[in-house]
């Protein structure tokens, strides 16, 4: 099965990285904020924008609204790169009336990379990753990053540069702490975090008495990974990007309760960066980008006849960051950071007729 792909580029933001989803006014939105100093941009669903949340400081590795708010999110602000973060933060982005937004700080966390919201028995925590925790030279890593947690407030009025809130350490000596995704595994939101020690999954307590379970998943190195069944057979393989930054891209299947390789791409794809999971015409698909080489844009698919996984080009020569699913009929929307050509690409993709 070959899959319709149909692409219009919607805007030119210089350094081009993170995406979000927006429920903001009853209806669908999307952000997209740059890497660098730049702005943060709201878009309809069409791919017009729609405002201008700020034009800086920008350095937004990630954004995440806040569940049931009306546009309320938050985001990482002022990581510039792994060697000028130490001003990271995590930011409150709040809607108020005459189309104003307003900013507030939630947390100053140096070198604070990836961040989510995760919600198990109706209680929300706020989990966030550090890439790193200093350095005293460019490239230094002799210091890792950790993963911290907080129960995450109803209500974040209170929250200021003068009253942040508090976190605690979940887990220490994570090098290279750069990948996230969140996973919905046997019906719980879990976080799928890699690092140079290897992938691990962090379970959610049960109640907020109760204790994170931590799983290691894999001892690899490796710079993004997902839990997804792409086989179908029931049972989630675990798709690696590896190394840190690397080209390498890797499937592994559980086989008495440990992961094994089972397939690895034939071609070298330089800076993997850009991970997504989706559902086109009910299969299951795989969507990756790299920034270097090539600079393509991919989508994996697991062929049921021919028991193999095929790959599809979505897009060359655009060096994607991060990638955003939305849907809407029987298509897959795809918007894509493409960082290495500052463009905002939004990809149509669906079920050849």
């Amino acid at each position: 099965m070959k899959f319709n792909i149909e692409k219009k580029s919607i805007y030119s933001l210089d350094k081009c990285y993170s995406i979000a989803p927006l429920f903001y006014q009853n209806k669908e939105y999307f952000l997209v904020a740059a890497e660098k100093v730049n702005e943060c941009v709201l878009f309809d669903m069409e791919g017009n924008v729609r405002d201008v949340i700020w034009k800086e400081p920008g350095g937004t590795m990630s954004m995440v609204q806040i569940p049931n708010s009306d546009g309320q999110f938050l985001a990482t602000q002022k990581f510039y790169s792994p060697n000028d973060s130490k001003e990271a933060k995590i930011v409150i982005v709040t809607a108020k009336e005459g189309g104003k937004w307003e900013i507030e700080t939630l947390v100053e966390l140096p070198h604070v990379h990836r961040f989510d919201i995760v919600e198990r028995n109706g209680v929300h925590y706020l989990i966030a990753c550090t890439l790193k925790s200093g350095h005293d030279y460019k490239e230094d890593w002799s210091q890792p990053g950790k993963v911290y947690v907080a129960e995450l407030p109803k209500d974040l009025s209170g929250f200021s540069i003068d009253n942040q809130l508090k976190l605690t350490v979940l887990k220490e000596n994570m090098l290279k702490n750069h990948g996230y995704y969140r996973v919905v595994d046997e019906g719980v939101e879990t976080s799928i975090i890699s690092a140079e020690n290897g992938v691990y999954q962090f379970i959610p307590p049960k109640d907020k008495e109760g204790e994170w379970e931590i799983k290691k998943l894999l001892d690899s190195p490796a710079s993004d990974a997902v839990l997804v069944d792409l086989d179908e057979d029931g049972e989630k393989e675990l798709v690696v990007l590896s190394p840190f930054h690397g080209d390498q891209i890797r499937i592994y299947q559980k086989q008495e309760g440990k992961y094994h390789l089972t397939y690895e791409y034939e071609k070298r794809a330089k800076f993997l960066h850009a991970i997504g999971i989706a559902v086109i015409a009910k299969k299951p698909v795989l969507i990756l980008g790299h920034r270097s080489g090539e600079q393509n844009l991919m989508l994996f698919r697991f062929d049921q006849e021919k028991k193999e996984y095929q790959m599809q080009l979505i897009d060359s020569n655009c060096g994607s960051a991060n990638v955003s699913i939305f849907y809407k009929d029987t298509n897959m929307i795809l918007i894509s950071a493409n960082r290495e050509t500052n463009e905002v690409a939004l990809y149509q993709i669906g079920a050849d007729s």
